[in-house]
C-alpha cells in the first residue's frame, strides 16, 4: 500500500501574485534570507525562487533544527557552504541560534556596507527579502529577530498574505514576504514530503495513506525509534499492517477489534510532527549525491 503515492498539487492564487510582488521588490533588495525546514531540506525549498533570485546573495536559515537530525543537518551546511551559501540551524520558536543572524548578514554585506559608508551613505541600511514555503516559520523569525509579534504566525499554511517591512536596528531592514509554493511538484515525493511537515494542508490528502508512506521512510531511516515509540518489537513488513498495529498499541480500536487507522493516521503525523517520535531528516545529503 505504501507504493500507492498520492498526487500532492496545491497552489492558491495569491501565490502567483506573489511571485510578481517578490520580482518587483527585489529591485530593492541586497540579499535574500531564505528559511527552509532541516527536516526536508530539499523539498521545503522553491526551485523556482532560483530563477527569481538569479545572483542575489543568499542566506539559508534551516529552521526547526532541533527537531532535525543533527548530524544531517551538519551535513546539509557543508553541502551549500561547498556551493558558496551560507547556511545557518535555528529554531526559531526558541529563539536557538536566531542571534547569529545579523552577524553573518553584516559580514556577507560588509563590501556593501564600506562602500555605503565612504560615500557618504552610512546610514542606508541593508535590505533583506525573507522568503520561504507556506508553515515553514518565517514570521516566528522576524517575531523573534524583530523583538516582537509584529509580524501575524499561525500554525496554518498561508496565514501570511501581505509583504511587510520591519526594522531590526540602523543596519538592517526585513522585508517578509507571503509563503509561496510552486505551480505544480516536480514529483510527488516532494508534496509528500511537505504534507508529513504541514506545509500542505492536511483537507487535501489522504491522511492514513500518508501515515503508511510516513512508516515506510521511518523504518528504512529511523527503525529504532519507530519501535521504540511504539513499543514494537518487530515493524511489519507491510505498512498498513504495522499502522494497525501501531493503532491498537495505544488502544485505538473500535468495534469488531478492527484498528481506528484514520485515527492512528492522524496521531502518528502529529507524533512525527511534534518530534515525539524523535529527531528525524527526511531528506539527506546522500540522497541526493
Amino acid at each position: 500500500m505504501g507504493e500507492n503515492k498520492q498526487n500532492i498539487n496545491w497552489f492558491p492564487g495569491h501565490m502567483a501574485k506573489s511571485f510578481r510582488k517578490m520580482a518587483e521588490d527585489l529591485k530593492i533588495i541586497d540579499l535574500v534570507t531564505e528559511i527552509a525546514d532541516a527536516r526536508v531540506p530539499v523539498s521545503s525549498r522553491n526551485p523556482d525562487l532560483d530563477k527569481l533570485l538569479q545572483n542575489k546573495p543568499r542566506i539559508i536559515l534551516l529552521n526547526k533544527s532541533d527537531m532535525a537530525d543533527e548530524k544531517a543537518t551538519n551535513d546539509w551546511i557543508e553541502h551549500y557552504k561547498k556551493s558558496g551559501i551560507v547556511a545557518i540551524p535555528v529554531d526559531c520558536k526558541t529563539g536557538k541560534g536566531v542571534n547569529a543572524f545579523k552577524t553573518t548578514i553584516k559580514t556577507a554585506m560588509q563590501d556593501k556596507l564600506k562602500k555605503y559608508a565612504e560615500s557618504g551613505m552610512a546610514g542606508k541600511p541593508i535590505r533583506v527579502m525573507v522568503v520561504g514555503v507556506p508553515n515553514v516559520g518565517k514570521s516566528s523569525f522576524i517575531n523573534r529577530i524583530s523583538g516582537g509579534a509584529k509580524a501575524k504566525a499561525e500554525n496554518r499554511p498561508g496565514v501570511t498574505r501581505g509583504n511587510q517591512w520591519f526594522t531590526i536596528d540602523k543596519q538592517l531592514e526585513l522585508l517578509d514576504t507571503p509563503g509561496v509554493l510552486w505551480p505544480k511538484f516536480e514529483d510527488n515525493t516532494t508534496g509528500e514530503h511537505l504534507s508529513f511537515t504541514g506545509a500542505v494542508t492536511d483537507r487535501i490528502i489522504d491522511t492514513e495513506l500518508l501515515a503508511v508512506d510516513l512508516i515506510k521512510i521511518l523504518t528504512e531511516k529511523y527503525p529504532e525509534m519507530l519501535k521504540s515509540r511504539y513499543s514494537l518489537d518487530e515493524i511489519p513488513q507491510d505498512e498498513y499492517d504495522a499502522l494497525c498495529l501501531i493503532g491498537k498499541k495505544r488502544g485505538m480500536v473500535i468495534k469488531g477489534g478492527e484498528t481506528d487507522t484514520l485515527r492512528a493516521a492522524n496521531m502518528l503525523l502529529e507524533e512525527f510532527r511534534s518530534c515525539k517520535i524523535g529527531r528525524i531528516t527526511l531528506e539527506k545529503v546522500e540522497d541526493y549525491a
